[in-house]
């Protein structure tokens, strides 16, 4: 990358980054993308960047900060040149072998903490990506029991380092192509999941980050529903006498799978809007007995 800045300072260094950037996003996310990349680059918090804004720097910090600055004009996540994304309380390693974690996902996280307050528990994380759910919730909840899956062996490793730099090494990560390799024996009071839920077709897939991002993470069949009925069915299995069910999903498909989650016996069906006001998550119970008196009146 050819740049012509006379002073190398942070300052110009800062506003050349945000000029470059900003015709991917708005001003003020191009400034923060310019902001974060110059902090990677000199190893220091942003708030060193507003400190010592006259600061000349050496030609090799220049230098490697045009060649991210590059990665990023050409669309490449953030997450993905950092390597690490915040997400709840904790600072998480990410790769193209996972989605990145986003604000939207805390919905899920957010609302099960709320709606257990107490207790020791067991819970099931499916399709874990970087951790961040299981790890999220083990980071609040240090009696819980939780194990976390995913059918990738890459975000699996991934989610392993993840626990471990955060300190969290009760959460049990394994490989697991959803329920598949779980143990006959094993059973949980709450199952959790953000699975993928975009249809192949959708135009959003050729948009933004998501083009950067596995798309066997991104995409299912059936209009983007197959992976969220193929949990809802079989996680029936899987619950001790009873059991919650909370699952991410697109903001227009929250009447969709709640229908689902009504069709397979699920009861105190609700959705849940994310940060945005839309709709993000939906849960619902499931309770054996009933099920039994369903079945048995049949």
């Amino acid at each position: 990358m050819q740049v012509n800045i006379s002073v190398k300072s942070i300052k110009n260094l800062v506003d050349y980054g945000h000029q470059q950037i900003s015709a991917l996003s708005d001003s003020d996310s191009a400034k923060l993308d310019a902001q974060i990349l110059l902090s990677f680059v000199l190893n220091k918090p942003c708030s060193y960047l507003l400190t010592w804004p006259d600061l000349s720097l050496e030609e090799s910090d220049c230098q490697h900060f045009y060649s991210l600055l590059e990665r990023r004009t050409q669309g490449e996540p953030i997450a993905y040149i950092i390597g690490t994304k915040d997400f709840w309380s904790l600072t998480l390693s990410v790769s193209p072998a996972t989605l990145i974690p986003r604000p939207d996902t805390e919905t899920l996280v957010e609302h099960v903490l709320i709606d257990f307050p107490n207790g020791a528990l067991t819970c099931l994380d499916l399709g874990t990506g970087t951790g961040a759910i299981a790890l999220a919730l083990a980071s609040e909840k240090p009696r819980w029991h939780i194990d976390a899956v995913d059918f990738s062996a890459d975000a699996v490793l991934l989610a392993q380092k993840n626990a471990k730099d955060n300190q969290l090494p009760q959460v049990y990560i394994y490989q697991s192509d959803w329920f598949k390799q779980i143990a006959v024996n094993k059973s949980f009071d709450l199952i959790v999941s953000n699975p993928p839920y975009i249809e192949n077709s959708d135009n959003h897939l050729s948009q933004g980050d998501v083009r950067f991002e596995p798309k066997s993470a991104l995409v299912a069949k059936q209009n983007g529903l197959s992976d969220l009925i193929h949990i809802i069915d079989c996680a029936r299995n899987y619950f001790n006498d009873a059991g919650a069910l909370y699952l991410e999903h697109g903001f227009e498909q929250a009447e969709a799978v709640q229908q689902i989650l009504a069709k397979y016996g699920y009861e105190n069906i609700a959705t849940l809007k994310d940060l945005a006001g839309n709709d993000r998550v939906t849960k619902g119970l499931y309770f054996k007995l009933n099920a039994k008196r369903r079945n048995n009146n049949v």
